[in-house]
């Protein structure tokens, strides 16, 4: 979490940090992850990577829409290889 906190502060990371996400010293993503259980958050994450995969052509944003579809399929990823 500190690392969080000092990275906002230095530099901001609208993909994988955005800092409107973090309040308090904690990410909202760690909060709702502890708040779940490891499948519902693994469907959370699946159902994020699916949203900004669906709307990338729409908001002009498309490549950071991309890289957030990534950001989420990767924290799966991550879960996973550390079970």
């Amino acid at each position: 979490y500190i690392w969080r906190k000092l990275m906002s502060k230095s530099k901001s990371d609208p993909v994988n940090h955005p800092p409107h996400y973090l309040s308090g010293g904690l990410e909202c993503l760690d909060v709702i992850e502890s708040m779940l259980t490891a499948e519902e958050f693994k469907g959370y994450c699946k159902g994020n990577a699916i949203k900004y995969i669906w709307r990338e052509d729409h908001k002009g944003a498309n490549i950071q829409d991309l890289k957030k579809s990534v950001f989420y399929l990767n924290r799966i990823i991550n879960k996973l290889e550390n079970m």
